[in-house]
């Protein structure tokens, strides 16, 4: 195998150099590669030259050296020379590259992104490992914003879906971060997540989260608990660092959405809600003779048990139990439903409740199942007048009940999963509604795109009117210098009220050029040009672009 040129000349040489110099004496970090060259002349024995061969029978590669000439030595302070201007173009190379890559990131606009898994793409037993309790959602926006491509973010996890929404400086790293985030807090590898997980991008993703509020996207079409979690992600976003301009403003516009779907399409009428299907579920298991009399237990008193509870009175029931930790929201529930046996238990009786049970329904936030196979073995069994086996229906995630549960022969577990025969019932007629709530949906996603695009002219917008001011001040400044000292406040007041509107004028013009709203024709190309128009003419350009320093913060923020 030949050897190129300038791996045998130059490369080889500076290794030679740099071996026998090192071995011979020690020399200061600021010895120059000429005074290497001089003291290798006189204080080095000739090197040996070494040749690259390749052995043709054995197809292997060894190292020949020979004795080198005077001539090399006399050289090689040149030699250290050239390879020192190498080196120097090199570096420059390097530092073209950095450049370019950094034009690349500054050329880039941060895109808002859906990592997302649900119960159209996830099993449950993926999800529970993924969700995250609210409790937590602060903890990880700071930490997905701690991410060198994340600026802002936000977590909706519910018992359909885990979905994260991230305003990311670089699309393709972003996503590769908050994936390797997800695979560690979750236990779960990456590949897996990868293989269930959803992507959208942008205008992709803000119509997603619009169909997620407005109960498109959701099991039970139209249902309403959906759009009080998405209000719930704001209120707990709320003073987090990470819940920023732009995230917030997607979920607030969001909110605004599904409002105006339910008002709009009433396509929550007749709707059924995750509870509500549990219920029905129920009834559909149990034989129909039994349902006024078979005995029903709750596990859990926050929303979703609330609402099994009030379906469970609706389909007539009048006595069930109900577990919970305490019992002040068991009796707040039994003040607002009225004429029902609600009859509260404190969790350290759950066992003894479930053996009393011919239906459970759970709905807890424990990050742990309650019932196991080792638990339901030990309850005694139910009579066959309600079919002889004890419903557990779990609409928890993670579950509250676990899937062993199915291997016994009196017992049956069902989980959110599950549901999807009680809600392919009554889907026709909300499909219906569905295709005019998503007319509403384009028409709101077309308003929020246009007011994300009018941030880009925001820096802009701030400059100019900066400018402006200090223009204004000065001149102001000189004009009651002339005026003399002894002026009333009032005529002061008057100077000073004039410059400020005729400054607001002269700007309304161009103001309303570098706004882009979706209240007129301008496009956000003619919108953008008239910013950089203005940048160019008042000198408003920065000497580095905000993404840049947005990616350079994070990057030192991080190595610290």
């Amino acid at each position: 195998m030949a050897v190129s040129s300038t791996f045998a000349g130059a490369k080889m040489e500076t290794l030679l150099v740099s071996n026998t110099t090192s071995s011979s004496m020690s020399m200061s970090p600021s010895t120059s590669p000429t005074t290497i060259g001089l003291l290798y002349k006189t204080a080095v024995a000739p090197p040996k030259r070494c040749h690259l061969i390749k052995n043709q029978r054995s197809n292997s590669r060894i190292i020949s050296c020979d004795v080198a000439s005077d001539a090399f030595a006399q050289t090689v302070g040149d030699k250290v020379d050239s390879t020192n201007a190498a080196s120097a173009s090199s570096l420059s190379a390097l530092e073209q590259l950095k450049t370019s890559a950094a034009d690349r990131y500054t050329k880039e606009r941060s895109s808002i992104v859906v990592i997302g898994l649900s119960i159209h793409t996830t099993p449950v037993e993926m999800r529970e490992k993924l969700a995250i309790p609210e409790a937590e959602w602060p903890r990880a926006i700071g930490e997905l914003c701690g991410l060198n491509h994340i600026e802002e973010a936000a977590v909706l996890s519910t018992c359909n879906r885990m979905e994260i929404y991230v305003v990311a400086l670089s699309r393709h790293r972003g996503i590769k971060e908050v994936t390797e985030w997800m695979s560690k807090t979750s236990g779960l590898p990456v590949s897996e997540i990868c293989q269930h997980r959803f992507l959208l991008y942008d205008k992709d993703a803000t119509q997603h989260l619009f169909e997620v509020s407005a109960g498109l996207d959701s099991l039970v079409l139209g249902e309403g608990q959906i759009l009080a979690q998405v209000k719930q992600v704001v209120k707990v976003g709320q003073g987090v660092v990470g819940f920023g301009r732009n995230i917030s403003g997607l979920f607030k516009h969001a909110i605004t959405v599904g409002k105006r779907v339910r008002t709009e399409t009433n396509i929550a009428a007749g709707a059924v809600s995750v509870s509500s299907a549990a219920v029905e579920l129920a009834l559909m298991k149990l034989p129909e003779s039994s349902h006024a009399t078979a005995r029903m237990l709750v596990i859990g008193a926050g929303k979703m048990g609330k609402l099994v509870i009030k379906h469970l009175v609706a389909k007539g029931c009048t006595k069930m139990v109900v577990v919970n930790r305490s019992e002040e929201r068991v009796a707040a529930i039994r003040e607002e439903i009225k004429d029902v046996e609600i009859i509260y238990k404190p969790l350290e009786e759950m066992l003894n409740c479930a053996a009393e049970a011919d239906v459970v329904f759970t709905s807890t936030a424990s990050e742990t199942p309650l019932f196991l196979k080792e638990h339901v073995t030990e309850l005694q069994p139910v009579c066959d007048s309600v079919g002889g086996l004890r419903l557990f229906v779990d609409i928890s995630v993670p579950r509250n009940v676990g899937s062993c549960v199915n291997d016994l022969e009196t017992a049956r577990a069902y989980n959110v999963d599950d549901l999807k025969e009680v809600v392919a019932a009554n889907k026709e007629d909300r499909l219906r509604k569905a295709m005019e709530a998503q007319a509403i949906i384009g028409e709101e996603s077309k308003q929020f795109e246009a007011w994300r695009d009018s941030l880009e002219t925001v820096p802009t917008i701030k400059k100019l009117r900066a400018y402006a001011e200090r223009i204004r001040t000065a001149e102001l400044e000189k004009c009651l210098s002339k005026m003399g000292d002894d002026i009333p406040k009032k005529m002061r007041k008057a100077v000073d009220d004039l410059s400020r509107g005729i400054v607001n004028k002269i700007l309304h013009g161009p103001m309303q050029h570098l706004r882009c709203d979706g209240s007129d024709s301008r496009t956000l190309n003619e919108t953008l040009e008239n910013m950089h128009a203005l940048n160019r003419m008042f000198s408003l350009e920065t000497e580095i672009s905000v993404l840049e320093q947005k990616i350079r913060s994070k990057v030192e923020q991080n190595q610290k």
